[in-house]
């Protein structure tokens, strides 16, 4: 039982870390990771995106893989959601792929309150 609330408890840390990504900008799992201090936990905070789908205020679109690619586009409803609501940020997709990701790319500041 304790395992579950650990990763709910995980879950609603990322949540807030993703909460803050700028309109415009995107950032990995692997930042969001490293910013909650848990730098090799990135496929973890895959699944905690994976399973925010429900929770409005959570911008899901806004986090990509360290490439810039959309790996996460299938879990968003309609065949290109993931990429209309980047585009609508002004964000330039080529391939599934962030065009200029270096400048679109925010980095989570490290919080001791995370």
């Amino acid at each position: 039982m304790k395992k579950t609330s650990e990763n709910d408890n995980f879950f609603e840390r990322v949540y807030e870390v993703v909460r803050q990504i700028p309109e415009g900008k995107v950032t990995s799992y692997g930042a969001i990771a490293k910013a909650l201090g848990a730098a090799r936990s990135a496929r973890m905070v895959g699944w905690a995106m994976n399973a925010s789908h429900n929770i409005e205020d959570v911008p899901a679109h806004r986090v990509v893989n360290r490439k810039g690619l959309l790996s996460g586009k299938h879990h968003f409803e309609g065949t290109n959601l993931m990429q209309q609501l980047l585009e609508n940020e002004g964000i330039e997709i080529v391939d599934n792929q962030i065009v200029d990701f270096e400048k679109h790319f925010w980095i989570p500041e490290i919080s001791e309150q995370l």
